[in-house]
């Protein structure tokens, strides 16, 4: 092993000792119990399959044949989840052919943050995470399972997933994906368009149209963001049958790939000889698996929140300090866009998470010896599946880059260190994506200008306010101010205004989205404004420094005279468009760095 990426994990063993115990200890209770239909009496378990066809009761009648559970995240409004309509006929044909049953347990919400950008219905994304991970106890509480397949890929779901999965660790769980969409007009041309609307010199129906030649067809946006992100970090913590994040969906090889995972969760379902829990499969070397991947590919900052969400559900603990440390040490070998020009079809024809799981082991900035649902250790992920004669099989990946613009070895990097940093200062903790952003732009000193919310920079563009060197700092956007909603809708303004020549940053409390690249943009600052945190007393014209190569954060304003500063409120609103019914959540919301998520206080 790499010796940072050693000592990080050892340091994150350590600070997790007790809460890992516990976790493990609950595991092992429900483990001892036994398989749960053996505990429900007979009206219980009647009651389970009463509607199932007659064949599948005489199964499920046999103590010895597996049920597994699905749980989806199905819907229309997501291209990426819409092919999962067809995905529990091809598991429950399968999972009948190897004499077991398969039902489906429970749907979990999936609101599409490409739908809510910019609206009101943003401020519960973050939220829902927290409500899927619930959605998905209540799928698996009726305790009538020895495994689990989750159906799901995108921002918010594959994390609530994965949290409320491991509330039942004691069950073998596969994440079954369901691919990107194919390319539609380049990322070039995309963001070309986008910026001429944001100057005001394409119309709505230019945008729209350019939109929709991008966004076409069922499976995942095609760019870097949190979604393909999601996928890349499943396969790095060996939740997926390997190589199967970035094929197609509604082509042979995706649904032979489906069928073949409610095959291998009966072969590692409880009481079985290859019996692997999810409990086991998720420790804290695979939590430092997943942040590798993240850093080595240049991945979604909004993992920030989510993986440290998704580590303390496994009783693990973990911070940005060791992204940062991590960071420092795992070179970028992925430019995709948004970090370059290609898009994730382009990355995995490339070699994809064959070649990068391959560098990062070879390299030891990636722990081997793991557990994973395919068996064996993490090198059974540097292979890549194809059909034989219409049988699914597995063949070692790229050893070498087929597309050095896209990806490149860990001797031949793109970057010496990966894309997230640390930032410290006054003003708190925040981080910042660095892989798209220019040397040129990685340090800037400008005068603040401070606004509640996001519309109020959009209004102060369109009125001409902004040309300009600045920092916007838009505050009270935490967790517990209105949920945290992404601020993406920022991104094309400020892009305008540094493709100009201004020199321009962000500072917010908020979230960008996984798609944002190349305005440097120091987020989740924590404390946030609403906590009466350091943002509250910024004025217009504070001059602020953002250096992500020191990793600071200041506002050059003498420390006793900004802490007399009076501080600021907010009167935004959180009625509307279902706010009202989560004010619980964020009465309860942890700080960015624990998650930023109402669950935390149970899961610490």
């Amino acid at each position: 092993m790499h010796p940072v990426t050693a000592a990080v994990t050892n340091r994150i063993i350590e600070r997790s000792r007790e809460s890992r115990a516990g976790y493990l200890s609950r595991i092992e209770q429900a483990q001892h119990d036994g398989p749960g239909r053996a505990k429900l009496s007979c009206a219980n378990w009647a009651h389970a399959f009463a509607a199932s066809p007659e064949g599948d009761k005489q199964r499920m009648r046999n103590p010895a044949s597996p049920n597994v559970a699905i749980v989806s995240a199905y819907n229309d409004m997501l291209s990426a989840h819409q092919p999962l309509e067809r995905f529990p006929p091809i598991i429950k044909a399968a999972a009948e052919a190897v004499g077991a049953t398969a039902q489906f347990a429970g749907g979990v919400p999936a609101m599409c943050d490409g739908v809510t950008q910019g609206r009101p219905g943003m401020e519960l994304s973050l939220f829902s995470r927290d409500v899927i991970a619930m959605s998905t106890a209540v799928a698996l509480t009726h305790d009538a399972f020895d495994a689990a397949l989750m159906l799901g890929i995108c921002d918010k779901i594959v994390p609530g997933l994965v949290i409320g999965a491991l509330s039942f660790g004691h069950l073998p769980v596969i994440f079954v994906p369901g691919g990107p969409m194919t390319s539609g007009i380049s990322n070039a041309e995309k963001a070309r368009v986008r910026g001429l609307f944001a100057e005001g010199k394409a119309t709505r129906d230019e945008l729209l149209e350019s939109e929709m030649k991008s966004y076409h067809g069922p499976g995942t946006c095609t760019f870097y963001g949190t979604a393909n992100s999601n996928q890349m970090m499943m396969e790095m913590m060996g939740l997926h049958l390997p190589g199967s994040a970035f094929v197609h969906p509604n082509t042979p090889l995706r649904d032979a790939l489906v069928a073949a995972a409610p095959r291998r969760a009966v072969e590692i379902a409880h009481g079985s000889n290859a019996y692997t829990p999810m409990a086991v499969v998720v420790d804290e070397r695979s939590i430092v698996n997943a942040m590798a991947g993240l850093l080595a590919t240049g991945g979604s900052t909004n993992h920030t929140l989510h993986l440290v969400a998704m580590a303390r559900a496994a009783g693990v603990v973990i911070d940005w300090s060791d992204f940062d440390e991590l960071s420092r040490v795992t070179p970028l070998l992925a430019r995709v866009y948004p970090n370059g020009s290609e898009d994730v079809n382009a990355f995995h024809a490339a070699g994809g998470m064959a070649f990068v799981v391959r560098q990062l082991l070879d390299a030891g900035l990636a722990h081997e010896d793991v557990v994973t649902v395919a068996g064996g250790n993490l090198r059974a992920y540097q292979q890549e599946p194809f059909l034989q004669d219409g049988q699914l099989v597995w063949r070692e990946g790229a050893e070498e880059s087929l597309n050095p613009d896209i990806l490149r070895p860990v001797s031949d990097p793109f970057l010496s260190e990966g894309g997230i940093r640390l930032l410290t200062g006054p003003l708190g903790r925040a981080v910042i994506k660095t892989s798209a952003v220019k040397e040129a732009n990685l340090a800037i000193e400008a005068p603040a200008i401070v606004f509640s919310d996001q519309d109020e920079l959009l209004a102060a563009h369109a009125r001409g306010e902004l040309n300009r060197d600045f920092i916007a700092v838009v505050r009270f956007q935490g967790p517990t101010a209105n949920g945290m909603p992404e601020l993406h809708s920022l991104t094309p303004v400020l892009g305008v205004l540094q493709d100009k020549g201004f020199k321009v940053a962000l500072v917010t409390d908020g979230r960008m989205s996984g798609a944002s690249g190349k305005v440097p943009a120091a987020i989740h600052v924590s404390p946030e404004a609403a906590h009466g945190g350091p943002l509250s007393q910024v004025r217009d014209g504070d001059l602020i420094r953002l250096d992500a190569h020191a990793g600071v954060l200041e506002v050059l304003v003498d420390a006793a005279e900004l802490a007399a500063r009076p501080k600021a409120s907010t009167s935004g609103s959180n009625v509307g468009y279902g706010r009202e019914l989560f004010g619980w959540m964020r009465r309860a919301a942890a700080p960015a760095e624990l998650g930023g998520g109402a669950l935390f206080g149970e899961l610490a």
